[in-house]
């Protein structure tokens, strides 16, 4: 049970960073340092990733056997917290989130400060806060009893506190301009692309008009904090399958099945241009509907974010020191 919730934890991650990179993908003249920044991050998550499964699947077995069997299992000695791969994982895991803390430090330290941009920061925290449990999960070997257990679980806690942070800090326009907008230039700039894409003759009316519809300002006002959350998440959820369908209904897209069904792109460049104006278009109508809402909700988050990381900390440091008196180092 215990391995579904983590898998199911990582599922909600992946979704979180995806939207933000499919929101953030850099331009044709990225410069050097942000394209060597990319391949570092890159090559962090391939290093630490790679450790995790070499892991979990060596010891996929034993961590399926009950807390009565481990002791009879061979890889026992290595795989149990005190053994001798479980203890380097948490020493792995220690390490990792000892960097992941390094980023809110960098607000109060001034030296470090100047290090790096803080974007960057930023990337490292994610990709770090998303490791760091599964590591600390091999090395509990998925055995959550007694106060490690309460350390861990606010650990997850902290964990999904941070995916929904990012996927909020992903839902704020970050230009000036377009945050200015009203919402009524944005529905009168949709109508115009949408005729203007009919006139082309290059996506159908209904499946444009489908892409760009969202709920009403008035509606949005009156939604509960929760519930403007889950709907952005549906909306993001929801418009990859709007844009397969309507690359499968539009005229010149060519076979479904070289398409596998609308998911990959066609060989129609006014098509896929086409696409990715209604892309964008879709995303900030959504940003900018919803935008009063997402800082309130950021504010909040900040509220119960920075408790889950104190106490978990705090949980930590126990943890380590009880360890090291009981002679298990």
């Amino acid at each position: 049970m215990s391995i579904v919730f983590f898998a199911a934890l990582c599922a909600l991650g992946a979704f979180a960073v995806a939207v933000a990179q499919s929101q953030s993908r850099p331009s044709a003249n990225t410069s050097a340092t942000e394209k060597r920044h990319r391949v570092m991050i890159a090559l962090c998550v391939a290093v630490l990733s790679s450790v995790v499964i070499w892991v979990l699947a060596r010891g996929w077995d034993y961590y399926l056997l009950g807390q009565m069997q481990r002791p009879f299992s061979p890889k026992h000695a290595e795989l149990r917290p005190s053994g001798t791969v479980g203890l380097r994982l948490g020493f792995l895991g220690l390490f990792l989130f000892g960097l992941v803390y390094l980023y809110p430090l960098r607000k109060h330290w001034r030296w470090l400060s100047k290090k790096g941009k803080t974007r960057h920061w930023l990337d490292y925290h994610i990709v770090l806060g998303l490791v760091a449990p599964a590591v600390i999960s091999l090395h509990s070997s998925f055995k959550f009893q007694g106060f490690a257990g309460m350390a861990y679980w606010t650990m997850l806690a902290l964990t999904g506190s941070g995916i929904v942070g990012r996927y909020l800090y992903a839902q704020v326009p970050k230009s000036l301009g377009a945050a200015e907008m009203s919402l009524k230039e944005l529905g009168d700039f949709s109508s115009q692309l949408s005729s203007k894409l009919h006139a082309q003759n290059v996506l159908p009316v209904p499946q444009a008009e489908l892409l760009f519809r969202l709920p009403s300002k008035e509606k949005v006002a009156r939604m509960p904090i929760i519930v403007a959350l889950l709907w952005m998440m549906a909306l993001d959820v929801v418009r990859p399958f709007r844009i397969w369908k309507l690359r499968r209904n539009a005229p010149g897209a060519g076979s479904r099945w070289r398409t596998l069904g609308g998911v990959l792109r066609t060989r129609n460049a006014e098509l896929e241009k086409a696409i990715a104006m209604a892309r964008k278009q879709t995303g900030l109508s959504k940003k900018i509907l919803f935008l009063a809402r997402t800082e309130r909700v950021f504010h909040l988050w900040h509220v119960v974010h920075r408790p889950f990381s104190y106490t978990f900390a705090i949980l930590v440091i126990i943890h380590i020191s009880v360890v090291m008196l009981l002679g298990y180092f």
